[in-house]
């Protein structure tokens, strides 16, 4: 099924537009966040060594006019408690209806150079990526790598070297760069809606019991969300990769040049936890 090149052209134009702003807020709102997380473990460290025990550390900022202090709190407010989760379920429903539209139902899935199948299959080949990328990272975390920074990040690393080999040996070259992206932005999104979430829940109802919120919780929470830190950079990269140089996504050495981007994005995101 071929939709007309018109719709096809406004769907994208406003598909794109929304998308990439609902990333901006997305994205935006972890790494803000996880700067901030970073400026209090510094503060609490410094506490620490010299034996002192501040009841929760605070960050001085100035912003535009104005300056901002911002405390930590191991019990909230419930009367005044935001929640930061639409924002990365809009922009995962609004990249899947560009994916859609723009590959499953625009002909972008097949090269017959590098595989000469229908674009179903092809298609069906990029969803069950998108799947098995979030049962593999999710299993991972969970398993004695986890545990290990480097160990899990050496792990993870092979396994997605692995998977840009798979997706470009399998589907065409721009494909398969939007794939991988759309493969880390499902985890981002799982980790948000099926980790995060829950975990912030349980810690809101223990506040209620009256019980302290379990520390676990917590920390695993904060695990996920420092991973989306790291995937952000390189989602940029593919949702961006329509407009690389033919070279970069056409068939040949074209799997060697998304794993460098991959780690090239790690590292940024290295850098830019720290600004």
């Amino acid at each position: 099924m071929r939709i007309p090149t018109y719709l096809s052209e406004w769907i994208n134009l406003a598909g794109r537009w929304f998308h990439v702003f609902a990333a901006i807020m997305w994205v935006g709102t972890t790494y803000y966040f996880t700067w901030l997380d970073a400026r209090f473990t510094e503060v609490e460290r410094a506490a620490q060594a010299n034996k002192g025990k501040p009841d929760g550390p605070e960050v001085w900022m100035v912003h535009s006019g104005g300056f901002y202090q911002v405390l930590k709190r191991k019990q909230p407010s419930l009367s005044r408690l935001h929640w930061f989760r639409w924002e990365a379920a809009l922009t995962w429903l609004s990249g899947m209806v560009l994916l859609t539209f723009v590959y499953y139902l625009g002909g972008g899935m097949v090269d017959t150079d590098v595989w000469d199948v229908s674009e179903r299959t092809a298609s069906l080949v990029g969803l069950g990526s998108l799947a098995v990328s979030w049962v593999v990272y999710d299993l991972l975390v969970q398993s004695p790598l986890g545990r290990n920074e480097r160990a899990f990040a050496v792990a993870a690393f092979a396994l997605v070297v692995g998977l840009i080999y798979l997706l470009t040996h399998t589907l065409s070259g721009r494909a398969a760069y939007i794939h991988l992206g759309a493969a880390f932005g499902t985890i981002m999104v799982a980790n948000v809606w099926q980790r995060i979430l829950p975990a912030q829940r349980r810690m809101i109802a223990a506040t209620k019991e009256g019980r302290a919120p379990d520390e676990g919780d917590a920390a695993r929470a904060k695990l996920r969300s420092k991973h989306n830190t790291f995937m952000a950079v390189p989602v940029v990269f593919t949702m961006i990769s329509n407009h690389y140089p033919s070279g970069a996504t056409t068939r040949g050495y074209n799997w060697v040049v998304l794993t460098v981007l991959v780690l090239v994005g790690w590292v940024a995101a290295k850098f830019v936890r720290r600004a």
